[in-house]
């Protein structure tokens, strides 16, 4: 026997119905959003702390520009001396390319450290928020799935619902819901409305949805008193 609940609630649930799930989603998300605040402001921190040590490059830099400032001023000065000045020019060549020799150290200097800094800040995104937010939105996803295939199961046939309730139920709840005797799963074969129902609640309460009211079906139709809004 099949029995058809009447359509109630929405179809895609973000957070579930029962208060005390739906606290425990709500804590969840603002922990891993404050998680991930926290990992990305260490990772500026330390992207920061190791920026700061190119200071001892731009300060490379700096003196190999000034070098080769000093050095090609002289070699222009001297270039105006007539008959000599190419030679005299010339003899100051070397001493400016070392200072652009220094100045390109210093700049290689700042773009390791640069490289290094952004390196390290990323290494520490990956691995503290990344495993976290994946591992949140796997669960996430998968209980909005869950719940929508539940909510479907609640609008359209209990039976299922009881189904998963046997296999995947606390042995205990399950009990309490076959009644007197605690045979569910015979209750489930014989299509016992009001075990069914129960049963379901099993499983919509797992979830943290609500049950159904009142079911319709070819037989009698079955009420539960008023449900309990939390465990």
């Amino acid at each position: 026997m099949s029995l058809t609940l009447a359509p109630r609630g929405p179809r895609l649930l973000l957070y579930a119905e029962r208060p005390r799930r739906r606290m425990l989603q709500v804590l969840t998300d603002l922990a891993v959003a404050v998680w991930v605040v926290l990992v990305v402001t260490a990772a500026i921190a330390l992207h920061d702390t190791v920026l700061a040590l190119q200071a001892p490059g731009r300060g490379l830099t700096d003196a190999g520009d000034r070098v080769r400032g000093v050095f090609d001023g002289a070699a222009q000065a001297a270039g105006g001396v007539p008959f000599v000045g190419d030679r005299l020019s010339g003899a100051f060549s070397p001493g400016a390319d070392a200072g652009t020799a220094i100045a390109d150290a210093g700049q290689a200097q700042v773009e390791a450290v640069a490289a290094v800094a952004t390196g390290l800040a990323w290494l520490v995104v990956v691995v503290a928020a990344v495993p976290v937010l994946t591992t949140w939105l796997a669960l996430r996803v998968r209980w909005v799935l869950r719940a929508r295939q539940s909510l479907a199961a609640r609008d359209l046939d209990v039976d299922l619902l009881a189904l998963r309730a046997l296999t995947r139920g606390a042995p205990r709840r399950v009990r309490r819901a076959a009644g007197p005797g605690g045979d569910a799963a015979g209750a489930w074969r014989r299509g016992d409305p009001a075990v069914l129902i129960r049963l379901a609640d099993v499983e919509l309460r797992r979830m943290g949805l609500r049950g159904a009211t009142s079911v319709t079906t070819s037989a009698p139709i079955a009420t539960r008193p008023d449900e309990r809004r939390d465990e």
